[in-house]
């Protein structure tokens, strides 16, 4: 094919209708931040919900799992709903519910409908992200959309980082509602700039019309196994640990029927002639090998985001403000970094992009093991940046190199799987981080207790000086004695803790080392051919 011929085949399929396709690029991010802002300001509030509902933290868990498990089973199927529906409908369509949803979540008078909304959120919100990469690699050409993918990428990365921050300093200042409420002026902005902006190609119509002219099939099984695999492991992986895993028979039946649906969903979906999720996509060596790397991207942007404001609020007693604050740094890191990365990724092959990125995440990871009890903010804040230094050269060369090779009507199936492979390995990175923090803390804790025996020198010398302290303040001996203890032991869980997390921190290095070497099955994109 000439060059010419691939400009006009790029444009055919533009959202862009002869507009800038930057500014196709900028509305579309308005919604992506709002959407992943959402994942991670609800976190920071659980405990204010739970107690203005009337209802118990673990019952409030319920509100990110719900929201997980109805994004989880909406975004595979998203590319098949995109090509029937038609792509700037459905992106539509998913915003407005994801807008009016964030409104009831507001308004919810009790936890139950709290818990309803959120799961009408989550569906709308599944659909929007694979839509606007979709929209983005559509309205690109292969040679720019490395920078298009750095656009979108900030909104994907920072919002993540900022939501901490903005959930602790709307909670604190005025009420949990308002996480929920600030989606909506950005969700009717986005739902207006869409309809005014972007352009239902004729193309997508026309293929759109020839799927339907010979009658709607719908693959009921294939989306009964897809809603049942990923639902069922979000909520195994989301409430394994509170549950104690497999000594929970609730959370034992829900590994089960995941393990089966995963099971019969290959050979049902690779039987299909119109699959409602393309399986076949990562049985090839590029795509596959994407899909692994942005798993683990997942899983190392997701858990390190979590666990952080975890150990400082508490293990050092931050506020969520405070410690939402120390990784705002980062952010501003990943915001000059990723047009830096863009730019690099129209020059240098993605596969050495990665190796470099994972490299420096692998090294940033480590460096949080030396992690000490009187770790100041400057520490916590340069980690994160440290870190964030790394990310842009994975999410956007991942994201190119994904479509590499692939048909431009694979591009809405494989837009819904690279954003599956970031959830799931977001909710298994999380979810083995807290499982690891669980068991190696006791673990730690035994080990620690065994050196304040009775017999031990240093333990009793300093168990006076502790109770000295206390006897200084006022207390009688006996009542100081038993304070000192008391301080001892909550001196040593907290000294447990520190330790379990250090140890996460190892583990993700180490691991994210061992996969630096799987950039190097990608392939190199092919030269853009030249016109006559």
């Amino acid at each position: 094919m000439t060059g010419e011929a691939t400009r006009r085949q790029d444009e055919s399929r533009s959202a862009a209708g002869g507009r800038n396709p930057w500014l196709i690029a900028i509305v579309v991010s308005i919604a992506t931040f709002m959407l992943v802002l959402d994942t991670s300001i609800a976190n920071v509030a659980l405990r204010n919900i739970a107690g203005s509902l009337a209802a118990g933290v673990d019952e409030s868990t319920w509100i990110i799992t719900t929201y997980l498990v109805a994004n989880s089973v909406i975004i595979p199927v998203s590319g098949w709903l995109a090509s029937v529906v038609g792509r700037k409908r459905y992106y539509m369509f998913c915003v407005a519910t994801f807008t009016l949803a964030s409104l009831l979540c507001g308004l919810a008078p009790n936890l139950q409908m709290l818990i309803l909304f959120r799961i009408l959120q989550g569906l709308g919100g599944g659909g929007m992200a694979p839509s606007e990469q979709s929209i983005l690699a559509d309205t690109f050409p292969p040679e720019k959309r490395s920078q298009a993918f750095a656009l979108y990428g900030i909104a994907v990365i920072v919002a993540p980082t900022v939501g901490p921050t903005l959930g602790g300093w709307l909670t604190d200042h005025f009420s949990w509602h308002w996480i929920f409420f600030i989606n909506v002026p950005f969700g009717i902005l986005s739902v207006a700039l869409v309809q005014w902006l972007l352009v239902e190609p004729k193309v997508l119509e026309d293929e759109r019309q020839e799927r339907l002219r010979g009658g709607l099939k719908i693959d009921w099984v294939g989306f009964l196994l897809v809603a049942l695999a990923l639902g069922c492991l979000e909520i195994f992986l989301d409430e394994g640990q509170r549950n104690d895993w497999f000594a929970s028979t609730f959370i034992t039946i829900f590994a089960v029927i995941s393990a089966i649906s995963f099971l019969l969903l290959i050979p049902w979906e690779l039987s299909r002639d119109d699959p409602i999720v393309d399986i076949r996509l990562l049985f090839s060596r590029q795509f596959g090998t994407s899909f692994l790397v942005m798993m683990a991207v997942g899983a190392v942007l997701f858990s390190t985001t979590q666990l952080m404001p975890q150990l400082q609020q508490t293990a050092f007693d931050y506020t969520a403000t405070l410690s939402g604050l120390s990784m705002m740094p980062g952010g501003i890191a990943m915001l000059v970094l990723m047009p830096v990365s863009g730019f690099a990724a129209g020059i240098v092959q993605p596969k050495y992009l990665i190796m470099f990125g994972m490299s420096v995440v692998a090294v940033a990871l480590w460096h949080m093991t030396s992690l000490t009890p009187d770790a100041s903010f400057r520490f916590f804040a340069f980690a994160r940046v440290f870190l964030m230094i790394g990310l842009p050269f994975l999410f956007i060369p991942i994201s190119t190199a994904s479509y590499v090779g692939l048909g431009p009507q694979q591009t809405n199936q494989a837009s819904a799987l690279i954003n599956v492979a970031r959830n799931i390995g977001g909710s298994v990175g999380v979810s083995l981080s807290n499982t690891v923090i669980a068991q190696n803390a006791q673990l730690h804790q035994s080990n620690l207790v065994a050196h304040t025996a009775q017999s031990s020198a240093t333990y009793q010398q300093v168990l006076r000086q502790v109770t000295d302290h206390f006897v200084a303040q006022g207390a009688p001996l006996v009542e100081a004695k038993q304070q000192a203890i008391g301080w001892i032991g909550q001196l040593i869980a907290r000294q447990a803790s520190l330790l379990a997390y250090v140890d996460v921190f190892r583990y993700c290095a180490v691991a994210t080392a061992l996969l630096v070497p799987l950039a190097l099955l990608l392939r190199s994109p092919k030269p853009k051919p030249q016109g006559h």
